[in-house]
């Protein structure tokens, strides 16, 4: 199993089959594209650094965009609606948190999420191994909120995103905020652009990757 991040909010998931989640094209954010071709799509919502789908569209690319339950071979794909912003939506709309598992690994990834899931919506994702959490503030919850949201779901590795880095043009926080709030919590791992593993390696206890580009 192998994870690289593409900036922002866009990962590769992939073992033989690739799933690309929120896709940028990179020139419009100021960062580099994605290079991968995916076999499944997931896009959380229609923002332009969130739904760049011809940036890793393959020969036979599906896309997943809505929620609902969808089957993809033997991959089932949740996806839940919910808000981002802390207004119902009012301000930006709604987002899809992607559910979905491969190798017996259960990824569940939160898009641009801009409030606190309430208890219908935990329910609804159930378990987590890996969760693909936004902390950068601004457009989506901050750090504190990040961290009340990944002790909710409970899962064995936090994933952050959706932060500033060099040559993003996007306005959000650094990564630091999350980094402070994670003491007492979990262990924080640099794990460079690519981390493989498999489902033996997970840790025990809560552990926090941060990637970098």
């Amino acid at each position: 199993m192998r994870i690289r991040w593409h900036g922002h909010a866009c990962f590769e998931v992939s073992n033989g089959q690739v799933v690309v989640m929120d896709p940028h094209d990179g020139r419009s954010i100021g960062i580099p594209p994605p290079r991968v071709k995916a076999d499944i799509a997931l896009v959380s919502h229609n923002h332009f650094d969130h739904n760049s789908v011809r940036s890793v569209k393959g020969n036979n690319t599906r896309v997943y965009d809505k929620p609902g339950k969808f089957t993809d071979g033997k991959m089932e794909i949740l996806g839940l609606q919910s808000c981002h912003d802390d207004v119902g939506g009012a301000k930006r709309g709604p987002v899809i948190l992607f559910k979905f598992a491969m190798e017996g690994i259960r990824f569940c990834h939160l898009g641009d999420l801009g409030c606190i899931p309430g208890e219908a919506e935990l329910s609804a994702i159930g378990e987590v191994d890996v969760l693909f959490v936004p902390v950068g503030n601004i457009f989506t919850i901050d750090a504190v909120k990040a961290w009340q949201v990944i002790t909710a779901i409970d899962p064995l590795v936090a994933i952050p995103m959706h932060y500033r880095v060099g040559g993003l043009s996007i306005s959000v926080k650094t990564i630091d905020p999350f980094i402070a709030e994670a003491k007492g919590k979990a262990e924080v791992i640099n794990v460079g652009n690519v981390i493989e593993f498999d489902r033996q390696d997970l840790p025990e206890q809560l552990s926090a990757w941060i990637f970098s580009l």
